[in-house]
């Protein structure tokens, strides 16, 4: 489990490092807020897959400015809540929105 936790925080920190340029381009953000963004989205994402509730195959991360956008599908109400929870305790998380969609 430790492997496949390193190679999914691997393979996320390198993917928002190579399109870190992009952001920059555009102009939406400075360079260093767009490594911490970075860093706060695959944290969350980390945190999802070693959580037992929270799928997190299903529930997309996005992050600007420190502020967490949630959005996919849970299985319930539980999972919804703890994926909140688990990004407003997260370090340099401004706020959190939730656009989750509980599935019936």
């Amino acid at each position: 489990m430790k492997y496949a936790r390193a190679i999914a925080f691997a393979a996320f920190t390198s993917i928002a490092l190579i399109s870190a340029g992009c952001a920059v381009v555009r102009g939406q953000e400075t360079a260093s807020s767009y490594v911490d963004d970075a860093a706060i989205t695959t944290s969350i994402k980390a945190k999802f897959i070693d959580d037992k509730i929270v799928s997190a195959s299903s529930i997309s991360v996005e992050t600007l400015n420190g502020t967490v956008q949630l959005s996919g599908f849970a299985k319930n109400a539980a999972e919804k809540t703890q994926a909140e929870e688990i990004a407003r305790k997260t370090n340099n998380v401004r706020s959190v929105r939730n656009d989750i969609v509980v599935r019936p």
